[in-house]
């Protein structure tokens, strides 16, 4: 298991790659190594290093390298994603692509060949560190393909799939570590999503989910019911459902409290229980938490939620919450690799299968009945693999489980391998 954080510059916050300070981020590393964390997740703003298509700012790349040196001086590995893009509700994309020069960033030609140039020279300068743990694409860079996005930039699922195959394989070309790719969880919730579940469990070398609990987890459950603290867990599974192998990795790669559902009295207890559902899930990799510092107050026009996510203070002082995450990353961290549930609960995935997996949704909701019962929640099976034995036992998977006859204690074994037949 590995734990870390994503970073936020404690001065500037990502505007601070303007004035890039090595300084400055030496001083916030000293901070986050008191976490005890093993590596960090950075996010350089797209239009910054690539203010125009043809230009890719020599210095923007330096400071890159800098910020992962400075963290190799920690003991830190570093995962970088590219296509920023969008962080905590503001977007960053470079005048090319917007305006007078409003282009699709998933389809037009010349916009995915900027792209792709730049996920090259990026590649190239951690490709030439020790301490790169990967690279991701981009942040959450499926928001733009769809509403709620105020502009989005709309394709369908087959020019999501196109548009992540070849970044991906830019990615993989420079030789960068751990290769994936980053979606929020209207991937697994949102049936106006391109990005699907399978993009996500297919394509890249882990599963990678963020786990938020203000989607309607934490307003139905509770800031510390069932629904929230173990709602990482949840997206975890779920994302495993997908997945055509037993042996493919998940990355919590982030999860955070939000006070503004969960009281700020209760966010230890959240850290906690959140993190402890989640890493006694099989198949999990790693935990990055969001994130390492408070946004400033200075810093106006945030959504409120933005301000108190930090596991240490905007005056760099380690929060309550960030000595429970260190605790737990020490104690984890060597654990054994817990063993796979052997009952799976069985998700119709049919048409409207995401709605019905949302907070709020039957399958949703007839999980966390079942975890609740339990250490560790149920793994999921989709009901179009349900007869897959190989997978199945790959899985570790014996029982399997009708969401709808959760009340009647009724399950399937699957008995030597051989799944059982599911009832409507």
């Amino acid at each position: 298991m590995r734990f870390g954080v994503n970073y936020t510059p404690r001065e500037g916050w990502f505007h601070s790659w303007l004035d890039f300070d090595a300084d400055a981020v030496r001083r916030d590393f000293s901070q986050i190594a008191q976490l005890e964390v093993d590596h960090v997740r950075i996010f350089p703003l797209w239009d910054l290093i690539q203010p125009n298509r043809g230009l890719i700012r020599p210095a923007g790349l330096a400071a890159v390298g800098t910020v992962i040196d400075v963290a190799a001086e920690f003991g830190l590995d570093v995962n970088v994603d590219a296509l920023q893009g969008h962080l905590s509700s503001f977007d960053f994309l470079p005048s090319w692509v917007s305006t007078w020069h409003e282009r699709n960033i998933f389809t037009d030609p010349d916009v995915i060949a900027g792209e792709e140039a730049y996920v090259r020279a990026l590649g190239e300068v951690l490709a030439e560190r020790g301490n790169v743990l990967g690279f991701t694409l981009g942040n959450e860079v499926s928001q733009f393909a769809a509403r709620p996005h105020p502009d989005p930039h709309g394709i369908d699922a087959s020019q999501a799939e196109a548009w992540l195959r070849r970044l991906l394989g830019a990615a993989r070309d420079a030789g960068t570590g751990l290769i994936t790719h980053a979606s929020y969880d209207a991937t697994w919730y949102d049936e106006r999503q391109p990005f699907l579940p399978r993009h996500a469990a297919e394509l890249g070398d882990e599963t990678v989910v963020h786990s938020w609990v203000f989607n309607g987890a934490a307003q139905r459950h509770g800031g510390l019911g069932t629904g929230s603290v173990r709602h990482a867990e949840y997206l975890v599974q779920l994302a495993a459902a997908w997945h055509t192998s037993g042996d493919r990795r998940v990355w919590l790669q982030e999860v955070g409290v939000p006070e503004t559902v969960v009281d700020p009295y209760d966010a230890v207890d959240f850290v906690e229980r959140t993190v402890r559902h989640a890493a006694g899930v099989a198949g999990l990799s790693g935990i990055t938490w969001w994130c390492s510092h408070d946004v400033a107050r200075s810093m106006l026009d945030f959504p409120p939620v933005e301000y108190d996510l930090g596991l240490i203070d905007e005056n760099g002082r380690i929060k309550p919450t960030g000595r429970a995450f260190a605790e737990l990353a020490r104690e984890l961290r060597s654990a054994p690799e817990p063993a796979p549930v052997e009952t799976a609960l069985v998700l119709d995935d049919s048409a409207g299968y995401r709605a019905r997996c949302a907070p709020g949704g039957g399958f949703f909701e007839a999980w966390m009945r079942a975890a609740s019962a339990t250490g560790t929640g149920p793994q999921i099976v989709l009901r179009s693999r349900a007869h897959d034995e190989p997978l199945l036992a790959a899985r570790g998977i014996r029982h399997l489980i009708e969401a709808g006859r959760l009340g009647t204690g009724v399950s399937s074994p699957t008995g030597g391998g051989a799944a059982a037949t599911m009832s409507s």
